[in-house]
């Protein structure tokens, strides 16, 4: 009998925009993993910043993945819905002194050289227009990733008591993502490369929380001409939902495969399985970044 886990991953966008080719290459990258591991192929909406999201982003992002043929298993998580959970959990390390409230602001930290000193960390402060902190007592300082290998963290990040709750109440994704993925169930994170420095964090509350690490893939980043990540921020062109088949033959290139000329006129289901079929990590790019002109997408 196979003692083999069932594969589970998961594309987790954030709805403060319409899906654009970085995050259709991250979303194309985690598909095509899961499955072709036989895997479950999850979507969880990550809407846990309301003054960042867009209104109507988060219906307009499924309706994209369905017209690119990136079909879910299952419900569609919403972060936005599992307040109740992060706080319970938040009130069970507050009980044990496993967290605490820090008062400090980011200019403040700022001044002590960037990097949290643990000012709050003994100070019992109370909770009124405070951050939350988790104490880091078990730092890691490094990971394996599947494609680019062992990763080290400096020590300094690793070191970190990092926030959990914010001082205006809003939950930080370190906690979110990882209380979200155990409840989920995923076996492995498939994202974008400009996610490998939380990394180490999230590793320690699988830890702390006692639970199987899951393993991590940080896929290349499109970034445009002058080295900035293609982002909702950055004003990156939407995808087109009318004409999904070139931006996906494009994504499939972008991420080392080598689709024939002639797939580009097939269906958008073939399209997918002949890239289920190739796919290999050892073909992806063993970089964190490529450059990539949108115009061109």
């Amino acid at each position: 009998m196979s003692t083999n886990k069932h594969y589970i991953g998961r594309f987790a966008p954030s709805p403060s925009g319409p899906l654009h080719f970085g995050s259709l290459v991250a979303a194309l990258g985690s598909y095509l993993q899961a499955r072709a591991k036989q895997g479950t192929w999850l979507v969880r909406m990550e809407d846990l910043d309301p003054p960042r999201e867009m209104p109507g982003a988060a219906d307009d992002i499924l309706r994209t993945l369905e017209a690119y043929g990136l079909e879910w298993d299952g419900g569609i998580m919403y972060q936005s819905q599992r307040h109740d959970a992060y706080q319970a959990q938040i009130n069970t390390w507050l009980d044990s002194q496993q967290a605490y409230y820090c008062q400090c602001t980011r200019k403040q930290i700022k001044q002590a050289g960037g990097f949290y000193p643990g000012h709050c960390r003994d100070k019992q402060l109370e909770a009124a227009g405070n951050a939350i902190r988790l104490k880091v007592d078990a730092p890691v300082f490094a990971f394996d990733d599947l494609l680019h290998g062992h990763i080290s963290i400096p020590a300094p990040l690793a070191e970190e008591d990092f926030i959990i709750r914010r001082r205006d109440g809003l939950f930080a994704y370190n906690l979110a993502v990882v209380l979200d993925d155990i409840e989920q169930g995923v076996t492995e994170v498939v994202r974008g490369a400009d996610l490998i420095e939380p990394t180490g964090r999230q590793i320690g509350l699988y830890r702390l929380l006692g639970q199987p690490e899951v393993s991590y893939l940080h896929l290349p980043l499109a970034v445009t001409e002058n080295g900035n990540k293609l982002s909702k921020q950055n004003h990156a062109p939407a995808i087109d939902k009318a004409n999904p088949r070139p931006a996906l033959v494009e994504a499939m290139r972008f991420l080392g495969l080598q689709p024939p000329i002639d797939l580009a006129s097939s269906t958008t289901r073939e399209i997918l399985c002949w890239g289920i079929a190739h796919w290999q990590i050892a073909n992806l790019p063993a970089t964190t970044a490529i450059t990539f002109d949108p115009s061109h997408g």
